[in-house]
């Protein structure tokens, strides 16, 4: 009988969890997002360290998760400096005129959860160059409880992280980036790349 009342009490407990909010401007100033032109002529790399966002997580219902990841255009950086500016200018990614590169979150599909771990299937609304598409991209979310001092080197504070990871191609002309131009120093498709940390701390 008292077996039988723990486990309803779990039950009861995880049916009842509150979503949590983690959020990703990062307090160490780490989270970046890394891209790659992997061009003819000028492989180009490069990243973007203006990361921020709000996500709401359930550890007890994963497939409810919501939210949106935003960079912030200007941040955007490769190893040349012109190039750097070019990036940003009018006639690539206007970052006066378009500030924020964003995923919004749609829905999770393909849900699948190990321990810590969930895989799933990140359907959503992108924007970049001020064009707005539908995207799926296969993620990780990785959910650590009690991590968010740990991570700052201060374990007396409380508090969860979420670590996002994916992965994902699109093609510049699909965004209005100077399609069909310089395709042998530009490659035409953009690869991104994500793994960053959102912050949940204790209040």
């Amino acid at each position: 009988m008292k077996k039988i009342l723990l486990i309803s009490l779990v039950l009861s407990s995880a049916l009842n969890a509150a979503p949590i909010s983690f959020d990703f401007k990062d307090p160490k100033g780490v989270n970046a997002i890394q891209f790659s032109l992997d061009s003819l002529l000028e492989p180009i790399s490069g990243n973007g360290s203006g990361v921020s966002g709000m996500v709401s997580f359930d550890p007890a219902n994963v497939g409810a998760t919501s939210g949106k990841i935003v960079v912030a255009t200007a941040s955007l950086t490769v190893s040349n400096s012109m190039m750097t500016d070019h990036l940003r200018g009018e006639k690539w990614l206007n970052a006066p005129v378009h500030p924020e590169i964003v995923f919004e979150l749609v829905k999770l599909d393909n849900v699948q959860t190990s321990g810590t771990t969930t895989t799933a299937t990140a359907a959503g609304k992108f924007t970049l160059n001020g064009v707005t598409k539908s995207l799926t991209v296969p993620v990780k979310l990785t959910h650590l409880a009690g991590a968010f001092g740990k991570r700052l080197n201060k374990p007396e504070i409380g508090g969860d992280l979420l670590v996002i990871r994916g992965s994902f191609t699109i093609n510049r002309s699909d965004y209005a980036i100077m399609a069909g131009q310089m395709e042998d120093k530009v490659n035409p498709e953009i690869k991104l790349t994500l793994a960053i940390v959102g912050s949940a701390p204790k209040a």
